[in-house]
């Protein structure tokens, strides 16, 4: 199972659009994908441990280096596939580049 961290601002709209995205793309591409949503404000050093890959909506400072890949996701918000397809195609990439699958 993959595990996958995505977050915004308020960690109630646009981190669960996300999340439903990742794991319906994902799950269409063959992976087993878990994604949680969160609030940026409450992501901690620990909470990232339990995590394949984060995909916040931007570029985030989260006041700690990050152990894991990071795959900026904003852009499915759009839900124009020119635009995309591009994060889904990074996230399978860092996948397939980390040995996640």
């Amino acid at each position: 199972m993959i595990k996958i961290l995505a977050a915004c601002g308020a960690g109630v709209n646009s981190s669960h659009q996300i999340k439903e995205a990742i794991e319906s793309q994902l799950s269409q591409r063959g992976y087993q994908v878990m994604c949680d949503a969160v609030m940026v404000k409450d992501i901690t050093e620990d909470m990232v441990q339990k995590y394949d890959i984060f995909a916040p909506i931007a570029k985030t400072d989260l006041g700690f280096e990050l152990s894991i890949p990071v795959v900026e996701a904003g852009a499915i918000l759009y839900r124009i596939p020119a635009m995309s397809a591009p994060v889904f195609e990074q996230l399978e990439q860092v996948i397939k580049e980390n040995g996640l699958s």
